[in-house]
């Protein structure tokens, strides 16, 4: 098996990481898969780190059964695109989503089966900034990927070791995979939330015993639901050499989207934590408190709190 076809799906700050890694490997068709409006925006090139690239653009259909379909949308768009994947994963499509959360290869895998997907993530410090994407490719750790069961170091994973070597891709094969996308679960719940909702940089973990005590307790909810699921998170732990330096003033993806007036992504986050602590009778008072600040600050960009209008019906305290 040899991956000389490649494509991206959702070319933002994660489709991106992929897209200046595989632009200039010699023997690789890489293109982006888009429909309607972005055909033409993508059509002139992907900026990403002062230099602008130009991968082939496709629709799904031109798309059909590529070497490696690289998912890496915005978890509120993966149900609409759920068509699309089905149409480009043919035969002999391997496809990996680099998406954040726990559950969108299970997603993936329904439409498509579940032999055509390879569990992996992605860690990353990357922003937007005007109309480019930015992050530090030294310093990024890169994709994490593996099968579930044993051979571990499969045809398929040798085919994506051998794409990434001699790129600056970034990456490590795990046995461990299940617990690595866990144990990343677990950062961006216990670090991207809680800054969230302060609206400061991450040295606040640093700096603040308030927000060292709401993220200990977002991942002590978080830890009972994985040890009810039978995943042991300290197998991931035992596999980390180095975490990504960030600077103290980095704004992890939930805040960058309330920055910009964007939805987040706090339903594949405390969302589903909620919805599997009901299923498994583990309260999660925290992530439930964290959620509904969260869905309130959407509103908040949104206009819902905009009390301004001289018509604004009285309210009264009691």
């Amino acid at each position: 098996m040899e991956m000389k076809s490649v494509a991206v799906l959702g070319a933002g700050a994660v489709g991106s990481y992929i897209i200046q890694g595989l632009a200039e490997k010699p023997g690789i068709t890489l293109g982006v898969v888009a429909t309607g409006e972005r055909v033409q925006r993508l059509g002139q090139g992907c900026k990403i780190n002062n230099k602008i690239y130009h991968p082939q653009v496709w629709s799904p259909k031109e798309a059909h059964n590529v070497d490696l379909l690289v998912i890496a949308l915005k978890y509120g768009a993966l149900a609409g695109a759920l068509e699309d994947i089905k149409t480009i994963a043919g035969e002999n499509t391997t496809v990996i989503s680099l998406m954040n959360g726990v559950d969108s290869e299970e997603t993936i895998a329904s439409v498509i089966g579940p032999e055509k997907v390879l569990y992996s993530l992605i860690k990353i410090a990357s922003h937007k900034e005007q109309d480019e994407y930015v992050f530090d490719v030294e310093s990024t750790i890169g994709i994490i990927l593996g099968e579930l069961q044993a051979p571990f170091d499969s045809i398929r994973v040798k085919a994506i070791e051998k794409l990434f070597a001699e790129t600056n891709i970034h990456y490590r094969v795990t046995e461990h995979i299940r617990e690595e996308i866990w144990s990343k679960f677990r950062l961006n719940v216990t670090n991207n939330l809680p800054q969230a909702i302060l609206g400061a940089g991450v040295g606040c973990y640093r700096d603040s015993q308030h927000m060292k005590f709401i993220s200990k307790a977002l991942r002590r909810e978080l830890e009972a639901i994985a040890a009810a699921k039978g995943i042991d998170i300290s197998l991931a732990e035992k596999a980390v050499t180095k975490g990504c330096p960030v600077p103290p003033a980095a704004r992890y993806s939930t805040l960058q989207d309330l920055d910009a007036g964007r939805h987040t992504e706090i339903d594949m986050f405390s969302g589903a934590l909620i919805n599997m602590g009901q299923q498994l009778g583990i309260p999660t008072p925290f992530n439930e408190y964290t959620y509904h600040m969260i869905k309130a600050l959407e509103e908040k960009n949104n206009g819902l709190f905009d009390y301004t209008s001289q018509n604004q019906q009285i309210t009264c305290a009691k």
